[in-house]
């Protein structure tokens, strides 16, 4: 049994297209067995809703009379710095800026309160910001300083560029040492306190496609309440992890550089967070429509939290020191139980990961889908992965 996208497409089109989300597709596959369920699903749909650092957005601000060269000099939204180095007109704001005036010791244990991501979250809300803006002034752009308040109404264009989202795995933090830690995981207690871990396990969308078969450049997603699209491969990504017999990696992996127009965004799709001692990011919802293309393909898609594991990692020795090793492995289904062993001692788990959010993107998804508001796209090139040696 094959099928191509082009066909699924055509069944979205007519409304005969059959959508499950990846875990009813689990479900399924208990029920059915991959190759009748592989005959009947054309679509798996995926979701995740995660803190993403390596997200923020790019602004074209229209222009005033005389008109102002941003590039070359500094811009600020509410007081959070923008990168000016481009255009006349252009920045680009990361989710992660702080103010000027944030106290940035990185033995400061208080909580970074207010960054690039609440920027972000508060235009895409419709409010307005602060805009400072100084150039140096030039013939054809003599203005040198400009104050005013603005929202996305004001930008020509204002689109999320994110160079790295949706990890494919990634560690559970623990914490070895005689001290309380503060990191991107979470504040670790000492001496295996508890254990955190972000991942939506047998709804995130790379695990579905671990060999990146059909993600490729150009596949469109759902990225923040909006329709959006893979654009490269996401910084940091490794197409080739040790693996599980099912293909599954088991370590971090591959990610997706991803865009869309943050001006069709929703704020109940993104949402800023603060990390004690670390500093501020975005929580990014993201999903992916799975094209069941071969019963292979439904297998994957079908992996459940039981076979799908994670690695255990020190975050006392592994950063910043790098010395870390892994300490074993877990699957995500004992992670969702909120309890783990880890050296003969029963450690709390939690997530930094939302599975309520990330059911609710796959449910979405698959109903634009069912719609047919929301139609898979053919990659125009693929992603690094092992899928394309010997095919």
């Amino acid at each position: 049994m094959t099928r191509t996208i082009q066909e699924i497409n055509d069944r979205i089109r007519t409304g005969k297209v059959v959508v499950v989300t990846a875990e009813e597709a689990v479900e399924l596959v208990k029920e059915k067995g991959v190759k009748a369920a592989a005959a009947k699903v054309d679509v798996v749909t995926t979701g995740t809703f995660s803190p993403m650092c390596s997200s923020g957005a790019y602004f074209n601000l229209k222009q005033s009379t005389p008109k102002m060269k941003l590039g070359g000099g500094w811009v600020t939204l509410n007081d959070v710095p923008a990168y000016a180095g481009l255009a006349a007109a252009d920045f680009y704001l990361g989710c992660n800026a702080l103010p000027e005036d944030a106290p940035k010791n990185r033995i400061y244990p208080g909580l970074f309160k207010y960054g690039g991501a609440h920027v972000i979250h508060e235009l895409v809300s419709g409010k307005k910001v602060a805009l400072k803006a100084q150039g140096y002034g030039t013939d054809c752009y003599p203005r040198r300083e400009r104050r005013q308040m603005v929202s996305l109404e004001d930008m020509n264009e204002a689109v999320m560029m994110n160079p790295r989202n949706a990890y494919q795995n990634y560690n559970v933090a623990v914490n070895l040492s005689d001290r309380t830690i503060h990191t991107y995981l979470g504040m670790l207690q000492p001496k295996l306190g508890n254990a955190y871990y972000c991942s939506a396990g047998q709804l995130s969308p790379l695990f579905k496609d671990p060999e990146f078969r059909t993600i490729g450049l150009g596949t469109a997603i759902f990225l923040c309440g909006a329709r959006g699209y893979v654009v490269w491969p996401g910084t940091q990504h490794n197409p080739n992890p040790p693996r599980l017999d099912n293909g599954a990696p088991k370590t971090a992996a591959g990610t997706i550089a991803v865009m869309g127009d943050l001006k069709n965004m929703s704020p109940e799709w993104l949402r800023p967070m603060s990390f004690t001692g670390y500093g501020v990011t975005l929580a990014i919802s993201l999903g992916i429509p799975i094209p069941i293309i071969d019963q292979e393909m439904m297998a994957q898609a079908a992996l459940s939290d039981s076979e799908l594991v994670a690695p255990i990692v020190d975050y006392s020795e592994a950063y910043p020191q790098g010395t870390g090793e892994v300490l074993g492995f877990v699957s995500y289904a004992e992670l969702k139980t909120g309890q783990i062993e880890i050296q003969g001692r029963k450690v709390p788990t939690g997530s930094f990961s939302s599975y309520t959010k990330a059911r609710l993107v796959a449910g979405v998804l698959k109903e634009w889908i069912k719609a047919g508001r929301f139609e898979l796209t053919q990659a125009v090139a693929p992603l690094p992965g092992p899928a394309r040696e010997g095919r």
